[in-house]
């Protein structure tokens, strides 16, 4: 794999790492601390591959930590597809695999020795009157629990724990600096009281540690010499440090920010994601058109377009939105070069070669890429009906159209020449079968007497094509930014998001693709074969990427 470009964060580390630099003599260890509560998604692609990119780059170690703190929506459903995702990306945690939940005694522990030291206290003031007491840039917070006495803050810690109290009765909270500039240090809250069942400690624990106070302390019990976040973090940073300054803990690691990717046309709140699911908008977490990484790997992207995509938008300090568009242009590059080609037809149409024999078929060897000849060759076959896509017939053509109509030639890709010759219409006057008659002196579409032909069309064997439903994907929502302005964002839903065709055509040769095989359909755009609901006897096709890159560079 790729070893990542160079960012700012390396240079932190490069200094870090140097002589007489902090960690010189260390080994650089990451971590990845993703939280349960649902599946990841291309924002968090950014993460892995800064996490465990970085610690790749410098020969170290990246931990994968489950953050378990909050009980509220976590499933082991999500631990097992967080650790799909990351594996697909090409990373891997050996033995470094934990969970926030391990570390819940001795971070009581730590909560403890902290009120010993007067550092901490038990806090009686409801979440509205913390609000209310909160003060501002010219007046400080307050909290008349503050000056408790140690021993009867002890004590009631204790009783929280063993469950005497109801949610939201007490906290706990550390005693930093009421009148700081930076509100996240105004005495925080660092323990609440949440009488919920946890999926990994069941009801052992009725109050759980803030991510604030619990992040620091796995970071520093792991051994992680960089904590990378992102911005959102950097005024908790300050916290982060108070912590592992003021615990009987030796390491201190370092907590650097970056800016976190934004891109248009769809939202990546996971309570947003979640909606989209639990309320049916969408089929699921792995629905291609979802940003998560199960819905874009169903939908044909591919672990290296993603890295090629985390990698050029760069990493930094300032929050900016990238383009879809350039997400797919990134897709678009990778299968281009790397996805075999085939014919399908869309919206069929039969083609009947009126001069060709009935009964008789024959073979073409045709390359499965053009650029790459170890791909090798497939079979495709030829008879006197095939069908082609029926915009690729016009009775009376447009101006500049160089495709079938009467006393046209086209090149049948791959096949013969083929001059139309007509064509037969229903009742109602709509073109049901088109005619032509081939060169047989054509055969491979060459033209031995020089003479010129413009268009070439794709075409299947209507002998032995294999039926299949195809999936046209769009951006999810009609706005580049569906969580602005007044509206929910699900009025912004773009209802031409899917379309499904049924009965389309395709080569034989396609009948053995397995799932999430990908393919450059000939004209039409590069598909996926269906990782769910693919199967030999109903072949599903999804629609990765379009061949026309609209990425302006």
């Amino acid at each position: 794999m790729e070893v990542m470009s160079s960012n700012f964060i390396h240079g932190f580390i490069d200094e870090d790492i140097a002589e007489g630099g902090t960690y010189y003599g260390k080994k650089v260890h990451t971590r990845f601390p993703p939280e349960p509560n649902g599946y990841l998604h291309i924002g968090h692609a950014k993460a892995v591959f800064v996490d465990f990119g970085t610690a790749e780059k410098y020969g170290g170690m990246c931990n994968l930590r489950m953050d378990d703190t909050n009980p509220t929506k976590e499933d082991v459903e999500y631990v097992d597809a967080i650790k799909e995702d990351i594996k697909w990306l090409g990373f891997d945690w050996g033995d470094r695999f934990y969970y926030a939940s391990d570390y819940f005694e001795k971070m009581y522990d730590y909560a403890v020795e902290l009120i010993k030291k007067g550092l901490a206290y038990v806090c009686e003031l409801s979440g509205e009157q913390m609000r209310e007491y909160r003060g501002d840039l010219s007046t400080p917070a307050k909290s008349p629990y503050r000056d408790r006495p140690i021993e009867e803050s002890l004590d009631l810690f204790r009783r929280m724990r063993e469950g005497e109290f109801e949610d939201g009765k007490m906290t706990l909270r550390a005693k930093v600096d009421l009148a700081s500039g930076n509100f996240n240090m105004r005495d925080p809250v660092i323990y609440r009281i949440n009488h919920m069942h946890h999926h990994r400690t069941g009801d052992k624990w009725c109050i759980y540690p803030m991510y604030d106070f619990a992040h620091p302390i796995e970071d520093a019990l792991e051994g992680i010499t960089h904590s990378l976040c992102t911005l959102e973090f950097e005024t908790h940073r300050p916290l982060y440090d108070w912590v592992v300054d003021n615990i009987s803990i030796d390491a201190k690691p370092r907590q650097i920010e970056f800016a976190r990717l934004g891109i248009n046309n769809t939202v990546m709140s996971k309570r947003k994601l979640r909606a989209l699911v639990e309320e049916g908008y969408v089929a699921g977490w792995d629905d291609p058109r979802m940003p998560t990484l199960c819905g874009l790997r169903r939908r044909g992207y591919t672990p290296k377009s993603i890295r090629s995509f985390t990698d050029q938008i760069g990493v930094s300090k300032v929050n900016s939105i990238v383009e879809y568009g350039f997400l797919e242009h990134c897709l678009r590059d990778d299968l281009n070069e790397n996805a075999a080609r085939a014919m399908a037809v869309l919206d069929p149409i039969k083609l009947v070669i009126t001069n060709y024999p009935e009964g008789k078929s024959e073979s073409f060897e045709v390359e499965n890429h053009p650029n790459h000849p170890e791909m090798g060759t497939r079979t495709v076959t030829f008879s006197r009906e095939l069908y082609i896509e029926s915009t690729d017939f016009m009775e009376k053509p447009i101006k500049k159209y160089q495709r079938l109509y009467p006393g046209n030639e086209v090149r049948i890709k791959s096949a013969y020449i083929v001059k139309c010759t007509g064509c037969k219409k229903d009742d109602d006057g709509n073109v049901v079968e088109v005619y032509a008659e081939y060169d047989p002196e054509t055969r491979g579409g060459n033209t031995p007497d020089g003479r010129k032909v413009r268009g070439t069309i794709h075409w299947v064997n209507a002998e032995d094509c294999a039926d299949a439903e195809i999936r046209l994907y769009d951006n999810l929502f009609t706005v580049p930014d569906p969580d602005s302005g007044d509206k929910n964002f699900l009025d912004y839903l773009n209802p031409e998001s899917l379309v499904v065709l049924k009965n389309c055509k395709i080569e034989k040769s396609l009948r053995d693709a397995k799932p999430e095989d990908r393919f450059q359909f000939m004209r039409q755009g590069y598909f996926c074969a269906d990782s769910r609901d693919s199967s030999p006897e109903h072949l599903v096709f999804n629609r990765a990427v379009s061949l026309k890159d609209s990425f302006k560079k």
